[in-house]
């Protein structure tokens, strides 16, 4: 199955964001859910304003523990996170 996390970020977050990027992108990579998309919500003038992934995953409490310790959220820079279950219909039969 697929999920999707949507992150908004606190305002005035980006300092603090470059801080924990490094422990945030440890963490996707040894993660041991799938995810097949991840990065970041951009701003037309290229300012991050928050965090997009689809995992796929048969238990949507192990993607919400595994998101809710992120380094991003643990440290503040996510304001929301929103979880939920997706069903992709693009080319399904």
């Amino acid at each position: 199955m697929h999920i999707i996390v949507y992150c908004l970020d606190h305002p005035e977050t980006a300092e603090r964001r470059r801080t924990h990027f490094a422990a945030h992108k440890a963490r996707l990579q040894a993660s041991p859910l799938r995810a097949l998309i991840a990065g970041p919500l951009t701003e037309p003038d290229g300012t991050t304003s928050g965090s997009f992934f689809l995992y796929e995953s048969e238990d949507i409490e192990t993607v919400r523990h595994f998101v809710l310790d992120d380094p991003f959220n643990t440290a503040g820079i996510w304001k929301t996170v929103d979880i939920r279950h997706f069903e992709n219909r693009v080319n399904s039969h």
